[in-house]
């Protein structure tokens, strides 16, 4: 069942953090579905302007649409990822989308705010939620390429302002993640009084943390292992901190470059224990089971396993009520 962001991290808020993982492929889509039935838990699927690209629009829609059959027990949404404005009122005028991010945070504040509103007008008309961005996060993933001197924490007394002049559902805050493998060098940390300084300001309001993938480094040496040559000191956020933001409205976490890093080793193991092999269904039934067990786990850490009937009965309950 799809619903809207908006639905899922009002449910969550205070209680767990609601994954949401960005697919490709026919192969992320079944892994990700499984996964989550198998934890009991929801969850937002998420599609780049990269991913309507490579798979195309309509394939990325059918093969979700098809997963919605296969698993009907399943409640997520289906949302875009890093939009521009005009990929956005594509996205909410397509019918399909459950929720939409207008990603204006390289832009003067003023302009970000104008650009925001004229898209929660067009989204809110149509019953779809929308994420918006205020601060910028350093990395690279896919169009998106942030050099770290130039990335900056959000402004918690400007996030408030944001959020009351826009009418957006939830806000991306840059809190010290980064886009990509590479996030953390040195000392660096996340910022979670700065979490804490934008609840105090808006308090029951989800916040989301991008480029929250972990980056174990245990995916790292075995890619390595296997032929690969990323740069063993890549690390990302530490799972155990995703309790630390759930009470302080850390609502949405964002999780892409761990997927890839798991698809990589699979495939990557794969065909150097099985040189013999040309059959891709092989790795890609292998990928699926992986990735299952690896989103069951990353659910427990966002202690959103086990939730899944209660979101379905909250769901309820809010309909009967109109709410």
């Amino acid at each position: 069942m799809i619903v809207t962001t908006g639905q899922l991290l009002r449910i969550a808020y205070g209680r767990f953090a609601v994954g949401a993982y960005n697919i490709n492929n026919m192969e992320q889509a079944l892994g990700l579905f499984r996964g989550h039935i198998q934890a009991q838990a929801t969850f937002i699927i998420q599609i780049s302007k990269g991913a309507r690209k490579y798979a195309g629009v309509r394939m990325i829609e059918a093969i979700i649409r098809a997963c919605d059959e296969m698993f009907p027990e399943a409640i997520y949404a289906v949302h875009l990822d890093h939009g521009d404005e005009k990929t956005c009122y594509d996205a909410i005028d397509s019918g399909f989308y459950s929720s939409v991010m207008i990603d204006a945070s390289h832009e003067p504040f003023e302009e970000n705010v104008a650009i925001t509103r004229r898209v929660v007008e067009r989204a809110h008309a149509r019953g779809v939620s929308v994420e918006a961005e205020l601060g910028m996060l350093g990395g690279v993933e896919e169009h998106i390429a942030v050099d770290e001197k130039h990335a900056f924490l959000t402004d918690p007394d400007e996030a408030r302002e944001f959020v009351m002049r826009t009418g957006c559902d939830s806000l991306a805050v840059a809190i010290g993640t980064s886009h990509g493998a590479y996030k953390f060098k040195g000392e660096q940390r996340l910022h979670f009084d700065r979490l804490a300084a934008i609840q105090q300001r808006l308090p029951g309001f989800p916040l989301v943390m991008h480029g929250s993938s972990s980056v174990p480094r245990e995916e790292i040496e075995r890619i390595n292992a296997a032929g690969s040559k990323l740069d063993p000191s890549a690390r990302g956020v530490d799972e155990e901190e995703f309790a630390r933001a759930i009470p302080l409205g850390g609502t949405k976490i964002n999780i892409d470059t761990d997927d890839r890093l798991v698809w990589t080793r699979v495939h990557r193991e794969h065909f150097r224990d099985h040189p013999e092999n040309f059959d891709f269904r092989k790795p890609g039934e292998a990928f699926v089971e992986t990735y299952a067990t690896f989103i069951v786990h990353k659910s427990q850490k966002l202690r959103s396993a086990g939730m899944l009937e209660y979101v379905r009965q909250a769901l309820q309950h809010a309909a009967e009520v109109g709410g």
